[in-house]
């Protein structure tokens, strides 16, 4: 896509508006004869905007005296048009080329890598990788073999499942899909307790292998041993190892609470704009037009000009501040509505707490007013599987009874 645009303004090209009642014939038409339109847009019923090459415009004299439509040039974009505006003007034309010159080359560097999907590998280590390579900030793009980068992190970093590389721009992509490893898992010749991966009361405790240390109603806290794979021999004072296989189902609590004022404020645009223009070049920027902003209570947005229509992420950019004044309003919400977006946003933030075979047993709502916040806490009782397997040290001893 970036190629077709940097070729069409090269090559020139001009914004039309075309205005009638045979639309589609016109459109049916212009594809017939292989004319090139491009970004057409519908304005209303009878009008019609698009682009098209110089030699197209040209071609579609014939069309339009076929269906009897109106064509009118809005725009004229490209390099024909900027040397034509030039062709009195050498030294500034002189200037143009030489900065035309700049660009091309700077647009031919790579300026940005960008690396997206890693989470258990640093981002730091993927580019610490290609460094190594010098595969870096202001390398030429077309000397980077696409295919060698993938091999190349593919063999660096196991845990890829998937990777590819793009060139967009003068930005180059990484994207990296991570294998979802499953937890590690103890040896079954290597002796472990199952001990509580949280607080619960005790509801069942069943060992397949070793001896389970609670029963039903007792309380137990994180860290606390429910299987043991420590084995009394009853006619010795020898102690046995073993791994610890088992379900240990206990009651456990989870709890959120979710605040929302009911006297909110909110902010409404008037319509009045004031603009900053920033020459930014890498990280540096210059700003124009320096001054006290105008409203005290405003919105700020940025926005980059494209240079020459095309986008082709140089490091040199300008960019344009926008500031939106806005005026603050405080308006009253409805607080059975309230408490039902609360009671929600609270069920929503304790899923993502419970584990997959937790089963809920109860559910407690309370909703509380102070300082014009409504508060909701949400209470649940669930069943789950607190066991986890933890190694016992080959130091450990146990007293015998």
């Amino acid at each position: 896509m970036e190629t077709i645009k940097t070729w069409n303004f090269f090559r020139g090209y001009v914004i039309i508006r075309v205005e009638g009642l045979t639309l589609e014939r016109f459109l049916n038409l212009a594809a017939n004869n292989d004319i090139y339109l491009w970004d057409i847009n519908r304005i209303d019923y009878t009008l019609l905007e698009m682009k098209a090459t110089i030699d197209g415009f040209k071609a579609l004299k014939e069309v339009v005296k076929k269906v009897g439509c109106r064509t009118e040039i809005v725009d004229k974009k490209g390099l024909p048009f900027i040397l034509y505006k030039l062709r009195y003007r050498k030294m500034l034309g002189l200037g143009f080329v030489i900065f035309l010159c700049i660009i091309i080359f700077l647009s031919s560097l790579i300026w940005h890598i960008e690396i997206i999907g890693n989470d258990k590998v640093k981002t730091e280590d993927i580019r610490s990788v290609l460094e190594q390579e010098n595969i870096k900030k202001g390398i030429i793009k077309y000397k980077l073999d696409k295919d060698y980068i993938e091999y190349l992190l593919l063999n660096e970093f196991d845990i890829f499942s998937f990777l590819s590389v793009d060139i967009k721009g003068t930005k180059l992509i990484i994207e990296v899909k991570e294998q979802d490893l499953p937890p590690e898992k103890i040896d079954t010749d290597t002796p472990c307790n199952i001990i509580a991966s949280k607080r619960g009361v005790i509801e069942k405790a069943i060992a397949r292998n070793g001896k389970a240390v609670v029963k039903k109603g007792d309380v137990v806290d994180k860290g606390q041993t429910l299987i043991t794979g420590v084995i009394s021999d009853e006619y010795s004072e020898e102690q046995i190892f073993v791994h610890a296989e088992g379900e240990v189902l206990a009651k456990t609590v989870y709890s959120q609470i979710i605040n929302e004022p009911i006297i909110k404020t909110i902010e409404k645009e008037t319509g009045r704009v004031y603009e900053r223009r920033q020459l930014k070049i890498g990280n540096k920027g210059v700003q124009f037009f320096k001054g006290d902003i105008p409203y005290k209570d405003y919105i700020e947005s940025v926005r980059e000009v494209k240079l020459f229509d095309i986008d082709l992420n140089l490091p040199i950019k300008l960019l344009v501040h926008e500031y939106k004044e806005v005026k603050k309003e405080e308006i009253k919400q409805n607080i059975d509505l309230l408490k039902q977006s609360n009671h929600i946003k609270a069920v929503e933030e304790l899923n993502k707490q419970l584990s997959s075979g937790a089963q809920i047993e109860s559910k407690d709502v309370g909703h509380s007013i102070k300082d014009n916040v409504l508060s909701t806490h949400v209470v649940i009782e669930v069943i789950e599987d607190i066991g986890e397997k933890s190694i016992i040290d080959s130091n450990y001893k146990e007293d015998i009874d």
